[in-house]
């Protein structure tokens, strides 16, 4: 019975911890984003707008992995990966549209 116990235990208590830690922050540094300037406002989004996707897109992509440079991918593809990880997030989808104008630079 004891032999069960510590078997048990010796499993559980990993897997309690692993789950625990659940997503780490992964990208603290946010230097290499770029912060939106009135130059950056386009017909499609404010600066007031792009500010705020900035600060979603720290808040809540850079909880599980760094940050990714705004210009590393195209429109298209943001588009592409904003919709498949919102979903992991508990972001609106108007949250999830502000963070898309940030890193598409309103584009």
């Amino acid at each position: 019975m004891k032999a069960n116990i510590f078997l048990v235990v010796g499993l559980i208590v990993p897997v309690i911890m692993l789950l625990s830690a659940g997503c780490k922050k992964g990208g603290t540094d946010t230097s290499a984003l770029y912060v939106p300037t009135n130059a950056d406002t386009t017909a499609s989004a404010t600066l007031l707008e792009l500010q705020q996707g900035r600060v979603l897109y720290i808040d809540n992509c850079g909880k599980c992995h760094g940050f990714y440079n705004p210009d590393h991918f195209n429109k298209s593809q943001w588009t592409s990966i904003m919709s498949s990880m919102a979903a992991k997030t508990s972001m609106t989808s108007d949250e999830t549209t502000l963070v898309t104008k940030y890193v598409t630079r309103g584009k």
